[in-house]
């Protein structure tokens, strides 16, 4: 059995309140609010029901942690929108690159959202930690970037083209973008069971005390 009280709670409210100023500032003359609205909706979303079940369901303040950074990373992408964030142009342009790398980073840290997965697994499903937890934790976060992946088409087919779909998209003219984007959430969500398994154990162990 879980406990829902830990002493990181104020920890978890200095997470909030970072996130919280960023979607603030995300919102302030974005470049395209429909861009906007299709990049961060969904993680306002997420960030509302993690709230409203903190109470019922807290997790580890690891997958807090990965959830605030991905947040953090959508947003700023949200603003700017994916392919336009200034620091990786300046990237772009100082190294020669053929493309804005922004998203790119975005699909490899979404893959650290492995953690999360696998908790709610662990504590949810009863899932004991060996190769089937780590098969279905691969299989639903790669389902994910799948979905992701099919909206970016839809949309693409939907709009026709139009600014927002480019936005949206962050193709870039690259034809590969949908397979180097799963590929990257594949790269992190690796990195991610491999670095960090066994401290998620450990702090499972001591939210379980």
């Amino acid at each position: 059995m879980y406990r829902n009280k830990t002493p990181h709670s104020k920890f978890h409210l200095f997470l909030l309140l970072i996130v919280l100023l960023v979607l603030i500032w995300s919102l302030i003359k974005p470049k395209s609010y429909m861009d906007w609205l299709a990049d961060g909706g969904p993680i306002v979303v997420g960030l509302i029901i993690v709230i409203a079940t903190y109470s019922r369901f807290r997790f580890t303040t690891l997958s807090y942690v990965i959830m605030a950074i991905l947040s953090i990373l959508e947003f700023i992408g949200a603003h700017y929108t994916f392919s336009e964030v200034p620091l990786f142009n300046w990237i772009k342009d100082e190294f020669g690159l053929k493309r804005n790398d922004y998203d790119r980073l975005g699909h490899f840290m979404k893959g650290f959202f492995t953690i999360v997965i696998r908790e709610i697994l662990i504590r949810k499903a009863h899932i004991q930690i060996g190769a089937w937890l780590i098969t279905f934790t691969f299989s639903i976060l790669m389902t994910l970037a799948a979905l992701y992946e099919i909206a970016e088409m839809l949309t693409s087919l939907i709009t026709s083209g139009s600014q927002f779909a480019q936005g949206f998209l962050g193709v870039q003219n690259d034809p590969f973008d949908s397979e180097w984007d799963m590929t990257m959430a594949l790269i992190g969500s690796i990195i991610a069971l491999l670095l960090l398994s066994k401290w998620h154990n450990k702090l499972l162990k001591k939210q379980k005390m």
